[in-house]
């Protein structure tokens, strides 16, 4: 089992199983919601249970996904594609050890113009 929680802790969760290497999301919606590139992994939402889930704010950034925030301290949590049984889960909010690592790169055609992408792990344009 794998625990987690936002900054303040209103938010906590727990994911059964092991986790899938994550990908690290380089779109422009996905670095102004997190600051930086969206770094998380995806975990089927029967494996997911989230403690304090009346301080998750959703906010619909598309027709298809919303995002998850702690409505108290903001912390960027969940990407959750409205018609897909799997939730993204924010690698930062978990915690230690994790017991994965980064698997791959996306949307890098989108990518910030203010770093590189230097690990040598497999990038996908879209």
């Amino acid at each position: 089992m794998h625990k987690g929680s936002c900054l303040c802790g209103a938010v906590r969760f727990e994911v059964t199983g092991d986790l899938h290497p994550p990908d690290a999301c380089h779109c422009s919606q996905c670095r102004r919601a997190s600051g930086h590139y969206w770094a998380s992994t995806d975990v089927a939402e029967g494996d997911l249970t989230v403690h304090g889930a009346e301080n998750v704010t959703w906010f619909q950034s598309s027709e298809k996904v919303r995002r998850g925030f702690c409505a108290t301290c903001g912390a960027t949590l969940f990407w959750d594609p409205i018609f897909h049984p799997k939730i993204a889960i924010a690698m930062g909010a978990f915690d230690k050890p994790a017991d994965v690592r980064l698997g791959m790169h996306i949307h890098v055609a989108d990518k910030g113009d203010y770093y590189d992408i230097t690990d040598g792990l497999p990038q996908h344009a879209h």
